[in-house]
């Protein structure tokens, strides 16, 4: 009758064991399941917090965001020959937004070229190829004069008309009197592009989706 305890013990110490395993197996698992996801959300969205006044009063330093990264994905390569394939896209295109792309009046947050460890946010008021001057603060794209109901205060200074080189974008800040952007730095590449703000979720009072006011001409 010993050795059946013996046994009987022994059973248990392996019923034990692999029980442990099978939850080191499972929380191995649940870990790297974990992370897969948060690697992908990561791919589409990242979370950016507003620091400064220059895009007052649309947005206020401290406010959290959710930056939409895939808006501006852009594909060339095999999945360009595939789109191609699937009359996607025509002609012979070097690569092609398939969300759109950037837009004027799009809100954005950018690395800063001039310290591209810095992310900035700003408005996109010039695409490539545009024509941007501004006389006493007023903006003209491409000879136009633009109606911008979302700006603090008009600013006083002027700007002499600039083409917008290839692949760049002119971005304006709200605050136009209190904001550092591309009348001062210049223009900001399509590479330092992270996203498009989407989603305002801190403080509660300002929860909801981002308003991307396009330019409008003014009558």
């Amino acid at each position: 009758q010993e050795p059946e305890e013996v046994s009987a013990g022994e059973q248990q110490v392996q019923k034990s064991r692999s029980n442990v395993k099978s939850l080191l197996v499972e929380i191995l698992q649940t870990v790297l399941l974990t992370l897969i996801i948060f690697a992908g959300v990561r791919t589409v969205v990242q979370n950016f917090k507003v620091d400064g006044a220059s895009m007052e009063p649309t947005l206020h330093t401290g406010q959290y965001l959710l930056i939409n990264k895939l808006a501006y994905s852009w594909i060339d390569g095999v999945p360009l020959q595939i789109a191609e394939d699937l009359h996607l896209v025509s002609g012979k295109p070097d690569g092609f937004f398939p969300f759109g792309g950037p837009q004027r009046g799009d809100i954005v947050v950018f690395r800063y070229p001039l310290g591209p460890d810095r992310d900035f946010i700003r408005r996109i008021i010039g695409l490539p190829g545009d024509t941007i001057q501004i006389e006493r603060g007023r903006v003209y794209v491409n000879g136009v004069l633009q109606h911008e109901s979302y700006i603090e205060a008009v600013p006083t200074y002027s700007m002499a008309p600039v083409k917008v080189p290839p692949d760049d974008y002119f971005v304006l800040g709200d605050n136009r009197p209190n904001s550092s952007d591309s009348h001062i730095w210049g223009y900001v590449p399509e590479g330092n592009l992270i996203g498009k703000a989407w989603i305002s979720y801190w403080p509660p009072s300002e929860w909801g989706i981002v308003s991307h006011t396009g330019l409008a001409k003014s009558q």
